[in-house]
This record gives structure tokens, sequence and C-alpha cells, in this order.
């Protein structure tokens, strides 16, 4: 008995200090808060069912986001389906910006937050997996090997998706026809700084 309250306490303490995170990662995955938080309810029981052994790991927080990765894949792959339901895209989708949202030079800003929520819309419109690979790359800064290993790809893989989706979402942010900026001087995508920062909740 003392050992189970002793494991909830630890339990607990660890999801008031890193549930905020895991949700801004599983918002970045889901592009959308209500999904984002059925997600983050789906790892956090797996987490806890598990906590025993998963406190004993190297690093336990990201033990819990490659939980919350393979519950995310796993239900896409459930779905069958690349694409968000329409009210979620279409919100986000009217909000197109322009390429300077990968690599905001003030994310704090008014004009922060509108690159995060047009990177938000572009980044749902990518297919499940190419999404995965940016978020893990830019968003949780793994290594390509890391990626690699946590989407069960080829490093190869990683690279050549990377690669892909940023092209993606430098077409998808510049494709804004009132947009004045010139996409094409848009500077490379390096790391999208827009997937930091403060992202929607959903609400009871």
């Amino acid at each position: 008995m003392r050992g189970a309250r002793r494991d909830d306490a630890e339990f607990t303490e660890f999801v008031t200090l890193h549930s905020d995170r895991l949700y801004r990662s599983a918002y970045l995955l889901t592009a959308s808060p209500h999904a984002a938080e059925d997600l983050l309810q789906t790892t956090l029981a797996k987490a806890f069912a598990g906590w025993r052994r998963l406190r004993t790991t190297d690093d336990p927080v990201a033990y819990t986001h490659r939980i919350l990765l393979n519950a995310f894949l796993s239900e896409r792959r459930l779905r069958r389906s690349g694409e968000l339901p329409v009210e979620d895209v279409a919100g986000r989708a009217a909000d197109t910006g322009t390429a300077d949202a990968l690599a905001s030079p003030d994310p704090s800003g008014p004009a922060g937050v509108a690159d995060r929520v047009t990177l938000t819309a572009a980044l749902a419109r990518l297919p499940a997996l190419d999404r995965a690979v940016v978020v893990l790359r830019f968003w949780l800064d793994l290594s390509v090997a890391t990626t690699a290993a946590d989407l069960h790809l080829t490093e190869s893989a990683v690279k050549n998706r990377t690669a892909r989706a940023l092209r993606a979402l430098r077409e998808l942010l510049a494709d804004d026809p009132d947009d004045p900026a010139d996409s094409s001087a848009a500077p490379p995508a390096a790391q999208p700084a827009g997937l930091t920062h403060d992202l929607p909740r959903s609400t009871p």
C-alpha cells in the first residue's frame, strides 16, 4: 500500500512537470486541441500502467514521448486516413502565411502567434508520417538516427521525408495571394521555430 501511494505521488509529480510539453507534442501531431487531449490522456494512461518500469528508464520523459508517438501512429493506421476532420483543418487553413513562419524572429509577439497558427495549419495538411518526422526532428530536437529508430524508418528515409515535408511546408506557407512577401526569397527552413510556445487547449 505504501509503495502504491509512493508510485501515485511520483507519477502525479511527473505529470505536473511534463504534461504541458507532452500536450504540445500531441497538438503538433494531431493539429486538433480535442484530439491532442485524447492522445495525451491515452499516453498518460499507458505511462501510469507501466510506471514502475518506466520510471527506471534512462529518460522517462523521452520514453513517454515514444508512447505518445506510437499511440498517434497506431490511431492513424486504424483510421487509414491522412486527413484531419474538415472542421479541424478548415479553421486553420484560412490563415495561410509566409515561409517566414518557419523561422519566426519573435515567436512570443503577435506576429509569432499568427505564424504558429499558420504553421499548425500547414502541418495538419502533411501526411501523418511526414508530420511526425517534422515534430520529432524540430520540436523534440531528436537526431536523424533517433527519429529513424522511433518511427521504424531508415535514416535515409527520415532525411528524405524531412526534406519533402519542409519543402511542402514552405509551399503551403507561401500560398497566400495577399502576402506581399516574395516566397522565392524565403530562407531555407533549417528549423521551424514556430513549433514552440503557446498552443490552444480544448475546453470541457
